[in-house]
This record gives structure tokens, sequence and C-alpha cells, in this order.
């Protein structure tokens, strides 16, 4: 067996399943966003090398360990919870960061953007379960916030990103779709709605998902690592 046939397989069934779950939704396009937490590089590198060049990071810490190594057609995203003192290690090479989950943190986002020079992209992130595990903004608090963020210099609003409740996804990711629709109505710019995860996201497609993130459905169980503050 070849040493990433797995991950081969895994890819093949996921494009099928978007594929299919695209066209029932009528949906023009969707995004993969492969996984990377603690995933060695080169298994990342294989799937890049198979057209998944979309790569989703949790943890600044692992990123910067592991950013030099992976191939260099990759589009990175930052997807995990970020900390202020820590934007400015990402901020010169990734894409995007899809976990902006308060006006502060979007704020010292655009003052690291505007310090190295450039525009980031970013995402707000809905706690639309309103769990108090979660970070993110409530469905009902972030029209006002999104006007704030909208405004500032250095960042980009593209969109909404979201993590429903476990196994309650469905009517989630509806309510997700009815934000990001009235979002869209007040603001230029927004295409980016991303929801929908290994187990679930035929559903978050169903419901509008243009973006999925998926890490074990591509590479398999993760593996336990301990990670090292900066």
């Amino acid at each position: 067996m070849n040493e990433f046939e797995d991950i081969a397989e895994n890819i093949k069934r996921i494009r099928d399943t978007v594929e299919n779950a695209r066209q029932r939704a009528g949906t023009q396009s969707v995004s993969i966003m492969a996984v990377t937490k603690t995933v060695p590089p080169e298994r990342v590198n294989f799937a890049v090398s198979q057209g998944f060049d979309l790569l989703g990071e949790n943890r600044v810490q692992e990123y910067l360990g592991k950013k030099d190594l992976y191939d260099g057609s990759a589009r990175i995203h930052f997807i995990g919870h970020l900390q202020s003192n820590k934007i400015k290690y990402i901020i010169d090479s990734v894409e995007m960061i899809q976990s902006i989950d308060s006006v502060h943190l979007a704020r010292e986002v655009s003052r690291a953007a505007i310090a190295a020079g450039r525009t980031m992209d970013i995402l707000c992130e809905i706690n639309i379960g309103e769990e108090p595990s979660k970070t993110g903004f409530s469905p009902s608090e972030f029209p006002d916030a999104a006007a704030e963020i909208a405004s500032l210099e250095g960042v980009r609003l593209k969109g909404l990103m979201a993590i429903p409740p476990v196994n309650e996804g469905k009517r989630y990711f509806e309510k997700m779709r009815e934000l990001y629709d009235d979002m869209r109505s007040r603001y230029t710019g927004l295409e980016v709605l991303s929801m929908g995860m290994s187990s679930d996201y035929p559903d978050a497609i169903a419901c509008g998902a243009n973006l999925v993130r998926i890490g074990s459905a591509l590479f398999g169980a993760r593996l336990n690592n301990t990670v090292t503050s900066i």
C-alpha cells in the first residue's frame, strides 16, 4: 500500500460527496479546506499535491513549526482561537484569519496588518448556538459589531464562520445562512460562508456553505500532541 493511499482514497470520497451535495444545493462552488492540526507536513503536502491546497491551521505554535516545510503552493488560513499577542507571528504569512471573535481582536489584526503593509482578509466567527464554552459573536450582537469591523483599515470582512452545537448542525446551519444573507445585503464583498466539518459537511453545504473545513475525514484520526506556548 502506498504510504499516502489512505489520503488519496479519502480525497476521492470527499470530492464526490462535496460535488453531490453542491449539485443538490445549487451552490455555484464549494472550497474544501484541509485542516492540518497534528498532521505531519509530509501528509499535508501529499494532499496539496492532489489539489487540496487550502490549509487550515488551528494553533500558532504548531503552524510556525510546520509552515516552512509545506509545499510553497499551499494557501494558509488561520482558523483557531487567536490571542492578540500572537497576531504578529502570522500576519505576514496567512491568507485569511477565519476566527475573528471580537471587535477587540479585529482592531488588533487591523493594527498589525497596517504595520505589515497589507490588508488581511477576515471572517467573523459566530457562536451560533450561543454556547458558553465557545468564543464568537452572538447572532444578535453581530450586526452592530460588523459595522465597526467593516470600517477598520487593514482588514477586509469577507464572510462568516461557525461551529454549531454537536449533533444539532442542520438547524444552526440554516440560522447561519439567514445571518449570512442578511449581512450580504448590508455589506459588499462578503462571499464566504465557512461551516461544516468532517462529520457534517454535507448538511452544511445543503444549507449554503461554500467553504468546508475537513480534517479527520481526510487525514484520519488526530494524533495527540503537546504544543508549547510561544
